[in-house]
């Protein structure tokens, strides 16, 4: 008999997953949450309850050795996300990790080999912006020449955050504003040019308590144009992103995170005037978790290749090293 839903287990319960993932998992087709595991066992028996999750566990390791469970979401702090997905693939689990895939680009080649050598296993990394349908309606529009030529990508993505709790703050685990928001700009702008840069350069401010950029502006040069964001995890909380054209431009004003309560609108200016278009309204993280579902019911490839989250991490280590000091190209960056 065909399988008709993926069985889930959810490693931790971070608070992205107790708010946006356990909640698109249940609403799925091609879902269904089979356990969760916590360090805590207490905390592990509250959101399990609360969810109607059937099994509960006090260790990770627990979680892994459950026959129930086909696929893991992993959204430990990000200096986890590469022991833990192992342990998963080693496991014979399927992962979806959030992002950075890893903190390093060492790291995330060291992931890509112990992957292929389970061909049978996917994992992806989980940006569930690309899965909302405004993104698919701007890369049509490019497609369809309704900004001529594209020329540059602006964004914007930041918060207020000063936490001195909170992993994001911390070097030892990954923090910063690059590798927790930083990385959507990179990887959005990697998406409508449909290609990989070439050269970058940025500019990083490190806060002097927490030892992490706090404040963070790159320029990413592409074949077809360039592109410039800032990221920040101590400013005012915004996002926005500008694709520009030879003859026209498309904002989006909420391009990571649109309410999934509400259509998300793109604003479309051109030589004759303006247009303004509405999406349907989605949960993005349910349409990213039956994807990535539904791709291993059907054995076929999950949409997003992991090898995207490599060129993704090259990015990054390149942005870093340029820090401040000359433009670094990709062919550097190893």
């Amino acid at each position: 008999m065909k399988k008709e839903k993926i069985r889930w287990g959810i490693l931790s319960t971070a608070r992205i997953g107790v708010d946006k993932v356990i909640p698109a998992l249940r609403a799925g087709k091609y879902s269904e949450i089979k356990a969760l595991a916590s360090r805590d066992i207490r905390k592990a028996r509250t959101v399990a309850k609360r969810f109607s999750i059937p099994t509960f566990y006090g260790s990770y390791e627990a979680l892994l050795k459950d026959p129930e469970v086909d696929a893991i979401y992993n959204p430990l702090p990000n200096h986890l996300h590469v022991p833990w997905t192992e342990k998963a693939v080693l496991a014979g689990k399927h992962v979806l990790c959030e992002k950075p895939i890893a903190p390093t680009l060492k790291e995330t080649l060291h992931l890509l080999d112990t992957v292929k050598k389970y061909p049978h296993i996917r994992v992806m990394e989980a940006f569930m912006y690309r899965f909302h349908p405004q993104w698919d309606q701007v890369r049509q529009m490019i497609a369809k020449g309704m900004i001529g030529k594209i020329r540059t990508v602006i964004s914007s993505f930041t918060y207020f955050n000063d936490d001195v709790e909170d992993y994001r703050n911390y070097r030892e685990y990954g923090g910063g504003s690059i590798l927790d928001i930083g990385c959507y700009s990179i990887s959005s702008a990697r998406y409508l040019f449909d290609e990989e840069p070439v050269e970058v350069f940025g500019i990083l401010e490190t806060d002097p308590v927490f030892q992490v950029d706090r404040m963070a502006s790159a320029v990413m040069k592409f074949e077809q144009g360039t592109s410039l964001f800032t990221s920040s995890t101590l400013m005012f909380e915004d996002q926005y992103l500008l694709v520009t054209g030879t003859t026209g431009q498309i904002k989006l004003p909420l391009p990571f995170n649109p309410l999934p309560d509400k259509p998300a609108t793109i604003y479309y200016k051109y030589e004759k005037g303006e247009k303004i278009f509405k999406t349907t309204a989605v949960d993005q993280y349910m349409l990213m978790t039956d994807a990535f579902s539904l791709a291993l019911l059907e054995n076929k490839p999950v949409p997003t290749p992991l090898d995207d989250a490599l060129h993704n991490m090259r990015v990054i280590e390149a942005i870093f090293k340029s820090a401040g000091k000359r433009p670094v190209t990709l062919q550097e960056i190893t």
